[in-house]
């Protein structure tokens, strides 16, 4: 179904752009007719595969049959678009055009219902299998003889197999790198409790009357049970679960994998702080500002405190925290001060000492984040050179062998003191992952290790109890190891994360997309933002002084997203994924200046319902620029986490664009109404336009780039919108380019 509706969201583009052009063949003309066809025959034979899955599922039937009709409606209506151009090639009217664009949209609607309902029954069947799975744990619990656990445990082998697969198709399926990583730590905790649900259940099963063995069985029941829960909680997005667990289990801290809301980590209290700072070149330091940026730095002193308050942080560290704590505490009182002043002077720009002072409080964030990274990683480099994990592991072993109930509870209170330290480097290692998901394996490894801890500790018990026994000696062999491997996850995790902070990631994957599943998506988002382009157009158009800024930065942004476009399709001059987020860097840019030059216009404006609806849509812009910005500046590691990001920069470029819109719209609704002259008031400079129009004669060559280079003819004879065009690709054909596979190469390969 993936690959079939990425296929129709490529016809569907043909059929859109194909609009847009006088047809000046028959030939042409009868190619449009074909694809036309083809549209409605593709949407024939998915519909059909979305009816099929409604009959075997009652409860989305009446929903997916309705989705199926409205999308069979709307390729029956591109086809009979298509089939009136054989009646008279010259009959392209705006009508026509804006039917197509409604029929286009109606089609990718409903196309989006059925994948939406497709993807309920997909849960329907992953929570199916997790239940099936709870109900043979719980039979396990009961059993009382060797016989009956076999039995039932094969059965939850079997089980765990199929819950194994749907959970895995799911894990990969998700584009969110977040949900990913928890999944992810949840199929782990399964994974790695199975071994140990063996040992210790043939072990409570030999020793009944054991009370260690007991609580090491019962121990893995609840970990496995969370687990389960978790994976709930996951793929239903908080959803109630049907299993044994109470309410409290996912946000309890102890899950590992991220479900509760917690305090916020250094990293994240950091990069937001951070981000108010340069914010305020944009919005200067209102009384809103202010609160915001006191706010975030008050978060940010909250998070260092498990660094000071760490008994294993030396003191060396702890003084450096405090110090330059403070020093970020001095130089944001400076830029608020500025900024104040500036305010109230009603500055609508910084100056020098505003820009100054912005530097100099990036510069301690930056000073106080790489504090916080040396402290935790002084403590993870401690942890690991004393090398106590294995000594403690042999003195268990050797003194389960020989009985030493005493020795294994000496030992007991040493492994418990350092397994606490492990979770104090875990805690810090979360305050500084540099992405989300080694933020979330920072704390499943924490709560791995506390969970393991005094399970290990059990199964010595129970072995000093009975020495003799194989089984026993068996079961604490499988947790020893199951301890080491946790140990050795914990220093690929160090590595990780200290690569991250330090700049040494997996470079970007210079391809285009990874599968036909993620291709489809991309591809549908790339027709949504070249819809709204398409609008975009129009109304620049309306406006009878097209030379005004407001309409040259809105045909520049609209150019831009244009070219964006045009790689979802394989085609146009951005060539890698870092041409797509350089592009994006300058549409976000491009939306900054925008938002200037709009707070300037307002004030032409009168009071009234018009203005505050101007002010409404332009309030969102400096949000959604950042918002845009934060994703492009976010580090990535392989090939899935480049390919998300492509996602979500596209994404926000279509939500900042579709913004851009209705304030562009509104802005001529106001002009229109109130008569306003901008002649003289927003024009943008003649040096800096003709600067523009000679940079892209100069880098941007006349040939190439779309399937028939109509695009670039109207960048040649610079009329229309083709003007703003040329700008946005001279600034992504500057860029030193890599060769990369269209997306359709990359089918091919």
């Amino acid at each position: 179904m993936p690959v079939v509706t990425y296929r129709l969201a490529l016809v569907i583009t043909t059929l859109v752009n194909a609009k847009e052009r006088p047809i000046k063949s028959e030939k042409t003309l009868r190619a449009l007719v074909r694809v036309g066809q083809a549209v409605n025959l593709a949407v024939e034979r998915f519909v059909t595969v979305g009816e099929a899955i409604a009959d075997e599922n009652p409860e989305i039937r009446d929903d997916m049959s309705e989705a199926c009709r409205e999308a069979r409606l709307a390729g029956v209506n591109i086809q009979a678009l298509t089939d009136v151009k054989l009646d008279d090639p010259h009959s392209k009217t705006t009508a026509e055009k804006t039917a197509m664009v409604r029929a286009a949209r109606q089609l990718l609607s409903a196309i989006t219902k059925v994948l939406i309902l497709a993807d309920k029954v997909v849960i329907k069947q992953l929570l199916a299998a997790k239940d099936k799975v709870l109900v043979s744990l719980n039979k396990i619990e009961t059993c009382t003889t060797f016989t009956e656990f076999v039995k039932s445990f094969i059965q939850f082998g079997n089980e765990m197999v199929e819950l194994a697969h749907l959970s895995g198709d799911r894990q990969n399926d998700l584009k969110n790198e977040k949900t990913r990583a928890q999944i992810g730590a949840a199929r782990c905790i399964l994974e790695k409790s199975t071994m140990m649900l063996l040992t210790t259940s043939k072990t409570l099963l030999r020793h009944p009357e054991c009370e260690s063995a007991r609580q090491n069985r019962d121990g893995v029941f609840m970990l496995m049970r969370k687990a389960l829960d978790n994976v709930h909680h996951i793929v239903t997005d908080g959803g109630p679960s049907s299993g044994d667990l109470s309410p409290t289990m996912t946000v309890n801290g102890d899950s590992g994998i991220s479900l509760a809301q917690h305090q916020p980590t250094a990293h994240k209290a950091l990069k937001e702080f951070e981000d108010l700072v340069e914010m305020t070149r944009v919005t200067l330091v209102g009384p809103n500002t202010e609160n915001k940026l006191q706010g975030a730095l008050d978060t940010v002193m909250e998070t260092t405190q498990d660094f000071t308050d760490s008994a294993y942080t030396s003191h060396e560290n702890r003084e450096r925290i405090l110090l330059v704590s403070d020093r970020l505490r001095q130089e944001l009182q400076l830029l608020l001060q500025i900024g104040v002043s500036l305010d109230q002077k009603d500055n609508i720009s910084p100056n020098q000492e505003l820009e100054t002072a912005i530097l100099r409080t990036r510069e301690s964030s930056d000073a106080l984040k790489k504090q916080l990274q040396d402290t935790a990683m002084d403590q993870a480099s401690d942890v690991f050179k004393t090398n106590e994990d294995h000594e403690l592991l042999t003195a268990l072993k050797n003194a389960g062998f020989q009985g030493e109930r005493d020795r294994i509870a000496e030992l007991s209170v040493k492994f418990e003191e350092h397994s606490e330290q492990l979770q104090e480097v875990c805690k810090l290692l979360k305050h500084i992952a540099g992405t989300e998901p080694l933020s979330i394996w920072s704390e499943h490894t924490e709560s791995s290790l506390k969970t393991l801890a005094p399970l290990l500790i059990f199964s010595a018990h129970t072995l000093a109890g009975y020495p003799a026994s194989k089984i026993a000696k068996e079961n604490l062999d499988v947790f020893a190891d199951a301890w080491a491997s946790q140990i050795n996850d914990l220093s690929v995790l160090v590595k990780d994360i200290n690569d991250v902070n330090q700049g040494r990631i997996e470079r970007q994957v210079y391809l285009s997309l990874p599968r036909p599943g993620e291709q489809a998506k991309i591809a549908k988002l790339g027709l949504e933002m070249k819809l709204i382009t398409s609008e975009m157009d129009a109304e620049t158009d309306k406006w009878e002084e097209p030379d005004n800024e407001i309409v040259r930065r809105a045909k520049n942004m609209s150019s831009m997203a244009f070219s964006m476009y045009l790689f979802t399709r394989g085609e146009g001059p951005l060539k890698t994924t870092q041409d797509l987020f350089t592009q994006a860097e300058y549409f976000a840019e491009e939306g900054a200046k925008l938002f200037k030059t709009v707070k300037d216009f307002i004030n032409l404006v009168p009071a009234g319902i018009h203005k505050t609806e101007l002010i409404a849509h332009l309030d969102r812009l400096p949000v959604l620029c950042q918002q845009l910005s934060f994703t492009i500046k976010s580090p990535t590691m392989g090939k899935a986490a480049t390919f998300n990001k492509v996602d979500s920069v596209i994404q926000e470029t279509k939500n900042l664009m579709n913004s851009v819109a209705k304030v562009v719209t509104t802005c001529l609704v106001c002009t229109t109404k109130y008569n306003i002259e901008l002649r003289g008031h927003l024009h943008m400079s003649h040096s800096s336009s003709r600067g523009w129009r000679h940079a892209a004669q100069m880098d941007f060559p006349t040939n190439g780039g779309t399937s028939d280079g109509s695009d670039r003819d109207s960048v040649k004879s610079g009329s229309g919108s083709g003007s703003g065009r040329s700008e946005s690709f001279r600034r992504s054909s500057s860029l030193t380019s890599r060769p990369m596979s269209s997306l359709n190469a990359y089918d091919r390969s």
